[in-house]
Order: structure tokens, then C-alpha cells, then sequence
């Protein structure tokens, strides 16, 4: 019998991922129905001790606009969506 990956860790990058897809769909539903509007979200680790050490990036992509770029002082696996609300309304974007 083999049982090779049997006790597998989960990869970092599969779980980061997951959470991002999250971020995403968290975004989807506060920014509500624009099909044509794209969103990117990264989690970014900045050594600079005036940043807030991990903080998720949501870019908003939407045809004609600048992009939006929402910045919220949390990892990816722990934002909400009104985590995402709130930042909207920072950034005068709620729709």
C-alpha cells in the first residue's frame, strides 16, 4: 500500500489563493452587479515600518474609469465584506 501525500501540507500559495478568490467574490457582491467591471486582488507584505505589515490590494477595473485601487490593512484570509464596504465608503465608491 502507498501512501504517498497521504500528510501533504497544504501549500501556502493554494491557501493565499483561496482566500483571494474570496476577496474577489466578497468584492463582487458589495460593489453589486457590473459585469463588465474586472477585479484583481493581491496580498502584499511591505517590511516598511510605517505600513501596516500585510494589507489586501483590490484593484477595481471598469471600462472608461481609472482604476481603483482599495487598500485594506488585513490579510487576505481575514477581510470582509465590510471590510470591503467600509473602504468603499473611504474611498467615496459605493455604488
Amino acid at each position: 500500500m502507498i501512501l504517498r501525500g497521504l500528510f501533504r501540507r497544504v501549500a501556502e500559495s493554494d491557501v493565499n489563493a483561496t482566500a483571494l478568490r474570496q476577496v474577489k467574490a466578497l468584492a463582487r457582491s458589495a460593489l453589486g452587479p457590473a459585469a463588465e467591471t474586472t477585479l484583481a486582488a493581491n496580498e502584499i507584505v511591505c517590511a516598511d515600518p510605517s505600513c501596516p505589515g500585510v494589507e489586501t490590494v483590490i484593484l477595481i477595473m471598469a471600462p472608461g474609469q481609472k482604476t481603483r485601487a482599495l487598500k485594506i490593512a488585513k490579510a487576505a484570509a481575514e477581510v470582509t465584506e465590510q471590510d470591503i464596504r467600509d473602504a468603499l465608503s473611504a474611498a467615496g465608491s459605493l455604488s
